[in-house]
Parts: structure tokens; C-alpha cells; sequence
């Protein structure tokens, strides 16, 4: 399964150290867990997104995803990638940027042929073949519909693809230089998110526990921030599930808005079973 990961701490800019794939640096160890691309999202303090991403295959550069970045930004995505579509390639691997804004899914949409016929000119910003990458396009589509309200432009993107697409998940993270937003959707993968109170003397340090995802922040010890991630990464106990079709928006002054956009079940559902070979490889547990 693919891994998400969003954090963010603004208005604050902090360092934070990544490790994208926190195992030894082995091929064999790699290969049981068979990354297809790793990739790191920042802003730069000019706002500009930078994004760090490799396709990763288990005979490519291991070191790649096991090597600690430092990157200093108030928002941050990070995701480790099970292909389900599209080959293993840079223009395939998460996260993407667009117009500014950085994101990365987790889940399986299917029919892009429509999905595209639906894009219309916003096509053109796709140079990938990955559901992903047209699904934040229709997202942009939608965002820029509604003058740039992104809260808006998920929503009607979100009930759009539920409404006229097969669909197994659709779990994102989405980021600006000061904002962050998340989505579950719907009940297939778990998605959590931590609002952690500032706790002077001990630093941020958290791990999945499939291994795939560490992240260690001193700054952060005595400023507060949220994190969204696939899966609970510590044992504090304010982690809490988003529901299914819970959009999470995090402000640039760290205020939480939450509200559900998707009140019922897709029109279309995909189980594991419907899903070729590929697809429900990446979207079985691990």
C-alpha cells in the first residue's frame, strides 16, 4: 500500500530530517517491500514547491530513499509509492506539483479516458499516465472554477469522481507554502491525522510502523503542528481517524477545519477482486 504522509507547522518554517524508507540499505531487505518510488515535497521560503522524488524499483539506487533530507518548509509531504498505474518513472512518482501546490494520493481510480474527456484543457498539465496525477488536475480544474478556493475545488472534484467513477480510494494530501489539506475516502485505507501540542524538551520523532516513512523535527519541540499519515506513527493518544469523506483543511495560522463532502458510498465501488494484478498489489496491506 502506498504510504502518505503531511505535516505541517505554519506559520513557522522548521527543519525537519526524512527518511523515506527506514531500512537497512540492502537489497534484499529492500525488495520485501518492493518501494516503486519514493518522493519529499517542500516549500521553498520564496514559496516555491520543491519536490524531491525518485522511481525506485528494488534493483535501482537504494540509497536514494534511505539517505536523511533535511528540508526547512511549514508544510511537507512525503509518500512512498506501490505503482497501481502508470510504469515506474519520474513523471509517475509522488509527489506532484501544480500550479503551486504540491500533492500526493493514495488509492486507485479507474475509466481515465473519461476522467480526461473531463479535464478538457487542464490535459495538458499531465505528463504522467497515473490516476493520481489527472485526479490533482481535476482538483486544479475545480479550484481555479471557484477562484481559487481549494477547500471548493477538492469538494466538487471529490464528489465528481464518486459520482461517475469506479473508485477503490481516493486519500490525498494536498499542500500550498502555508496550508494543508487532507482527504479520506472512503473507508478502505485508514487515513490519521495528530494535532500535537507544543512539548518543550522533547523533539517530534515519528515512525511508521511498516518501516517506510520516519520523520524528526527538533525545532519542534516547543512549536506546535499536525500530521496526517496512513498510519498511527507513535503511541500519543490524540491520533484519531478521519471519517470516511472527511476533508481536513489546516490554515495558515495552524486552525483546523473539518467537514464531511462525501456523505454516502460511490456510485461506483472497486474491491481488491475487481482491481488487475498490479492495482490490488499496491493496495493490499503490508
Amino acid at each position: 500500500m502506498c504510504r502518505l504522509f503531511g505535516m505541517t507547522s505554519a506559520p513557522s518554517r522548521v527543519r525537519a530530517t526524512f527518511w523515506l524508507l527506514d531500512a537497512a540499505d540492502s537489497l534484499a531487505v529492500q525488495s520485501r517491500r518492493d518501494p516503486d518510488g519514493t518522493g519529499l515535497g517542500t516549500f521553498t521560503a520564496d514559496g516555491e514547491p520543491l519536490v524531491e522524488k525518485q522511481p525506485l524499483p528494488a534493483y535501482a539506487d537504494a540509497s536514494f530513499a534511505t539517505e536523511a533530507r533535511e528540508r526547512e518548509s511549514a508544510t511537507f509531504v512525503a509518500h512512498i509509492r506501490h505503482a497501481s498505474t502508470g510504469g515506474l518513472e519520474m513523471v509517475n512518482t509522488h509527489p506532484f506539483s501544480l500550479s503551486g501546490r504540491i500533492f500526493a494520493h493514495n488509492g486507485v481510480i479507474e475509466d481515465l479516458p473519461r476522467l480526461e474527456e473531463e479535464l478538457g484543457p487542464y490535459r495538458s498539465g499531465v505528463a504522467g499516465d497515473t490516476d493520481s496525477e489527472r485526479f490533482f488536475a481535476l482538483i486544479t480544474k475545480h479550484i481555479d472554477g471557484h477562484g481559487g478556493d481549494v477547500t471548493a475545488g477538492i469538494t466538487e472534484a471529490a464528489r465528481w469522481v464518486a459520482e461517475h467513477l469506479p473508485i477503490f480510494a481516493i486519500n490525498i494530501v494536498l499542500t500550498t507554502p502555508t496550508e494543508l489539506w487532507a482527504l479520506r475516502y472512503p473507508d478502505t485505507h485508514q487515513l490519521m491525522v495528530l494535532d500535537r501540542a507544543p512539548d518543550t524538551g522533547r523533539h517530534l520523532e515519528h515512525a511508521s510502523p511498516a518501516g517506510t516513512v520516519r520523520v524528526r523535527s527538533g525545532e519542534l519541540a516547543s512549536a506546535p503542528a499536525v500530521v496526517v499519515a496512513s498510519e498511527r506513527m507513535d503511541e500519543n493518544p490524540a491520533w484519531r481517524s478521519l471519517a470516511s469523506g472527511e476533508l481536513l483543511h489546516v490554515d495558515a495560522e495552524l486552525d483546523i477545519d473539518t467537514a464531511v463532502i462525501l456523505d454516502r458510498p460511490p456510485a461506483h465501488p472497486l474491491t481488491l477482486a475487481d482491481l488487475g494484478a498490479t492495482a490490488a498489489a499496491s493496495q493490499a496491506s503490508r
